[in-house]
């Protein structure tokens, strides 16, 4: 029951941080977005600038994430119980699946594809590339590799734990 609650709160808390800049400024998330609306918006004079600041940023928040989320859910699993690699690794698994499961299905194919609030100005004539779900399903296989790694990291961060303090 706790790690359903867990999952929940999850959700939440990542729609929390995905959600609003992506409203506000949708190209502020340019890297989320299917190639064929990113080789457009690159193509587009007002937006030449803001692009290249955005790959770079965007590649370093990814591996910035996956330590602090391997950090933070390390912790969640330590307070919900797992005191080993192997329950560590499961606990966390099982709430990063959640999450990806949830970015998927409600998020971007249920919000994305369909919200007019994503939509970048100049690419209104896309509507065919946006609603397509193929790019959202290959980023949700690339996230559960991520899981992995974040799993793995949590997992090894427990069992790093206990042996220093020999618990």
């Amino acid at each position: 029951m706790l790690l359903i609650v867990e999952c929940i709160i999850a959700c939440a808390i990542f729609t929390l941080i995905i959600l609003p800049p992506l409203y506000k400024d949708p190209i502020s998330q340019i890297m989320s977005f299917p190639p064929e609306i990113r080789r457009r918006v690159e193509s587009l004079p007002q937006y030449k600038v803001n692009i290249d600041t955005k790959k770079k940023r965007h590649i370093t928040i990814k591996i910035f994430s996956i330590f602090i989320f391997a950090i933070m859910l390390a912790l969640v699993a330590y307070y919900s119980g797992a005191r080993s690699f192997v329950q560590a690794f499961r606990h966390v698994f099982i709430i990063f699946f959640t999450i990806n499961l949830y970015d998927l299905f409600v998020l971007d194919i249920g919000l994305f594809c369909h919200s007019k609030k994503t939509r970048i100005p100049g690419t209104g004539d896309m509507d065919e590339a946006y609603r397509n779900p193929k790019h959202h399903i290959r980023g949700a296989i690339i996230g559960t590799f991520l899981g992995i790694v974040v799993a793995l990291l949590s997992g090894g961060l427990i069992h790093l734990y206990r042996f220093i303090y020999r618990i």
